[in-house]
């Protein structure tokens, strides 16, 4: 069954400044809704959320809410109190019976996975510190609506996925905005589109997004064909950015598609890669394809161990991303490579004739003072060489998104994003034969990380990058570093879904691999796993009764979601009826639930 209506909006009209930014605006949002939020810088999506919030009073139409109903906001930018502790952050705004609540038990099962200590003072923390502080904070107050406003920023993966998790089990509503597409797949079952200032909905989720909204643009330019032409060219003109996107990813994926292809089939060059190297030097002279070799390096901090005999070449043109908790290595890595660091042991060999580019998600580099102008074009001049090509400066600002009018300003009115564009602006106009970016997606929007990956996939150089972005790292590389701490540090060929591929144990391979050995001991990569309980050696009746018919209930539960996910399929089944939808949108999640349980109580019966 659909869940009860929280708040509705009707036919609003909405305007700033006077001029409309929204008319007719019509959308729901039920219990249980995981809806995300999309649309182009200045589409109006902060607005949205901020009349969900009831902080924008809309001109004309209906708001509408459940009374009892509360909304809970992640704050972009967080308030800080000198002296104030994470924890007394966290409950300052709770209720008294919530805030209780929170102190017995809550917020040690949510500050626990997002890695922050409650004890720890607001005012010390890093940007990224606070930020999870702020999510802890939205998460402990249960809202029946969650609206979370780049949620994944400064995230770890490990803590990504259990954010996903967390939400995919919530109770209540969620709304998102992020760039962070494979998050929003996972996630959602519905999308908000806001584009030319009206607000159309996607019933199938992000995961089913860019075919929907390039159907819709197909239907709108048909139903147009009969139209006044210049209408007929300015919807081709607006739609053509979206269409293109998915061509691009779609032609970006072939291409690292057929790049990991090519490098499977000749996996001794995978395996040179990650070598242990036992000679004491290598040949990289400018005549070399390795631009970079670490040799049985050594790295400690106290009693950390980061590197233990750590062997690696990196070869022209390899394109290799960077994975791994925070502490785990990766910054050690960077450094090492770039000469800012010594190894304890061992040789870190660089080509003479490599030079790097450096994009640095501190943004070191950006002097605050300086202008947007100044700081790409420091030696003065109206036009920046952009990989051997002259461009007039304003317009290879435009081409990250910023308004030309703004070139004069200074560095220190951008917001973090800004920043972080302007910073690849400068990376990316001229990038030496080596290019390092350490989190270039960080509080980028999704038409700026489009721009981002189109250029990565026409960049001829060696390049790293690293990222918590699992979409991004499948468009733009070939090869994954994984850094699971403690040293050790593990290779993969492919991106980010094939290191998951790679790490993720598949329970139905060990169950069918178990009927035949009866025995977790003899499983292929069983000392990775957490051991199970040890069941008696002879099972009760009703414990035996229930290990042989729990492969039926497997294979019917898995049978019941194959046939759900054809009817849910269909496109058009939520305008058809919007509670069956819903029904079998629940229903979906039961049993891939149910599934699990079932998967995993078979494991602990079976000896």
């Amino acid at each position: 069954m659909a869940g009860r209506v929280l708040l509705s909006v009707q036919e609003a009209l909405v305007t700033f400044g006077g001029v409309p930014l929204f008319e007719n605006l019509t959308f729901h949002i039920l219990e249980g809704d995981k809806t995300c939020l999309v649309g182009k810088n200045g589409a109006g999506k902060s607005t949205l959320m901020n009349i969900i919030r009831g902080l924008k009073e809309i001109d004309d139409g209906e708001r509408w809410i459940l009374s009892g109903t509360t909304i809970g906001y992640l704050q972009q930018d967080v308030p800080v109190k000198i002296g104030q502790t994470v924890r007394d952050f966290i409950l300052e705004d709770l209720s008294p019976e919530n805030r209780e609540e929170a102190r017995s038990y809550r917020m040690e099962m949510v500050a626990e996975p997002l890695q922050i200590n409650l004890d720890d003072q607001m005012d010390v923390l890093s940007g990224g510190q606070k930020r999870r502080a702020a999510l802890a904070r939205a998460l402990i107050e249960q809202p029946d609506i969650l609206l979370l406003d780049e949620p994944t920023n400064h995230l770890d993966l490990d803590v990504v996925l259990w954010l996903e998790n967390y939400l995919k089990a919530y109770r209540g509503a969620v709304m998102c905005i992020s760039h962070d597409r494979a998050f929003l797949q996972n996630i959602s079952d519905k999308v908000f589109w806001l584009y030319r200032g009206r607000l159309r909905i996607c019933p199938t989720g992000y995961k089913g997004f860019d075919e929907w909204s390039t159907t819709m643009l197909e239907q709108e330019e048909r139903e147009l064909k009969n139209r006044e032409k210049m209408l007929e060219v300015e919807v081709e003109w607006a739609s053509r950015g979206v269409k293109a996107r998915r061509k691009r990813n779609v032609r970006r994926l072939a291409l690292m598609h057929e790049a990991r292809e090519k490098l499977r089939a000749d996996k001794s060059a995978f395996l040179r890669m990650m070598a242990k190297v036992e000679m004491e030097s290598s040949d990289v002279t400018g005549t070399s394809k390795i631009v970079a070799e670490f040799i049985k390096v050594d790295k400690h901090f106290g009693d950390k161990t980061i590197m233990d005999k750590f062997s690696l070449r990196i070869q022209r043109g390899d394109r290799i991303g960077i994975l791994g908790k925070n502490g785990s290595g990766k910054s050690t890595f960077l450094k090492l490579l770039i000469d800012e660091l010594q190894p304890d042991a061992g040789k870190v060999k660089r080509n003479k004739e490599i030079e790097f580019s450096y994009f640095d998600q501190t943004r070191s580099t950006l002097n605050l003072t300086d202008s947007l102008w100044t700081t790409l074009i420091p030696t003065g001049g109206d036009y920046i060489d952009v990989m051997g090509k002259m461009r007039h400066v304003c317009g290879y600002l435009q081409d990250f998104l910023f308004d030309p009018a703004y070139a004069r300003a200074p560095v220190s009115t951008l917001s973090g994003g800004q920043k972080n564009r302007l910073l690849l602006a400068k990376v990316l106009a001229n990038p030496k034969s080596f290019l390092i970016l350490d989190e270039p997606t960080n509080d980028l929007d999704m038409d700026t990380l489009d721009v981002l990956e189109e250029i990565l996939s026409h960049y001829k150089g060696t390049l790293i990058i690293v990222s918590h972005d699992r979409d991004f790292l499948d468009q733009t590389v070939s090869k994954i570093l994984a850094f699971e701490g403690e040293g050790d540090i593990q290779g993969y060929i492919g991106g980010y879904s094939d290191y998951l591929a790679g790490k993720k144990v598949n329970i139905k391979g060990l169950i069918d691999s178990k009927r035949d050995e009866r025995s977790v001991g003899k499983q292929v990569g069983a000392k990775n796993l957490t051991p199970l309980p040890k069941p008696p050696v002879k099972l009760s009746y009703k414990l035996q009764y229930e290990l042989d018919h729990l492969p039926q209930k497997i294979e019917a539960l898995e049978g019941e979601i194959e046939e759900l996910s054809r009817i849910l399929e269909d496109s058009t089944l939520y305008t058809r009826d919007p509670v069956l939808f819903h029904a079998y949108s629940e229903r979906i999640a039961q049993a891939e639930e149910e599934k699990e349980v079932a998967e995993t109580r078979w494991l602990e019966l079976s000896v």
